[in-house]
């Protein structure tokens, strides 16, 4: 049975993609903080890893105990304040920081770590970045900041990993319908601004998949879904 940890798997993308995972057979890893919502899922093949990807012992711990890993898909994040850089607190700052980028890197090292000492050796890490990490939205300045980081982390994994059978990619996710699309769409509701594009979240779970179950000499280094009437394409 094939296996992966999904981080940020509580709600939004990470949790309709452990969904389509376990639908489809595989055994799937549950990291999120919030316990309560993790224990709504029941499948016999869902191991829930409660903890805060920002927290080095726990993250070292969930991985560990989850034993053979095939697949990463590091997604939790967070967008954070929506405004300009002068009403930005250094405390709101450090927050997406911690979670997008310090998060991002524990997970991928558990991974990494875990993927170079198992037999066989090897597995694919998947990093969950956004069109942000290409062209950013007005009030974005530490969601965009941290997202163009994962994509540097991304590369250099990719580079890293070569010796050891251990790939990575990123996939560049446009205004999937989440609660944090949705927030979004009342704040820009509220100042006046158009509606956004958006697209299912399944078909995000199923692009992740797709990357997921590539064979091992193969791999998506970068995949771009979005809404396909979104303006990141084009000038005004």
């Amino acid at each position: 049975m094939k296996s992966i940890i999904i981080t940020g798997a509580s709600s939004g993308i990470g949790r309709v993609t452990a969904e389509y995972f376990l639908e489809q057979g595989w055994r799937v890893g549950l990291i999120a903080r919030r316990a309560d919502a993790l224990a709504e899922v029941t499948h016999e093949n869902a191991v829930l890893i409660p903890c805060d990807v920002t927290d080095e012992v726990a993250v070292d711990a969930g991985f560990t105990s989850f034993g053979h890993l095939d697949v990463l898909f590091n997604n939790a994040g967070m967008f954070g304040p929506q405004t300009t850089i002068d009403q930005i607190a250094l405390d709101d700052w450090k927050q997406v920081v911690d979670v997008n980028l310090t998060g991002m890197f524990l997970c991928a090292r558990a991974a990494f770590r875990q993927m170079r000492g198992q037999t066989p050796q090897g597995g694919r890490i998947i990093n969950n970045g956004s069109i942000s990490a290409y062209t950013p939205r007005e009030g974005s300045i530490c969601y965009t900041t941290t997202k163009h980081g994962v994509s540097g982390l991304t590369k250099t994994l990719s580079l890293d990993g070569r010796a050891f059978d251990i790939a990575c990619g990123q996939i560049d996710i446009g205004n999937a319908r989440t609660d944090l699309v949705v927030n979004l769409e009342k704040t820009r509701a509220a100042q006046g601004l158009e509606p956004l594009p958006s697209m299912a979240v399944e078909d995000v779970a199923r692009s992740v998949f797709h990357m997921a179950t590539l064979p091992a000499d193969t791999n998506v280094q970068s995949m771009m879904i979005m809404a396909t009437k979104m303006p990141h394409i084009g000038r005004g």
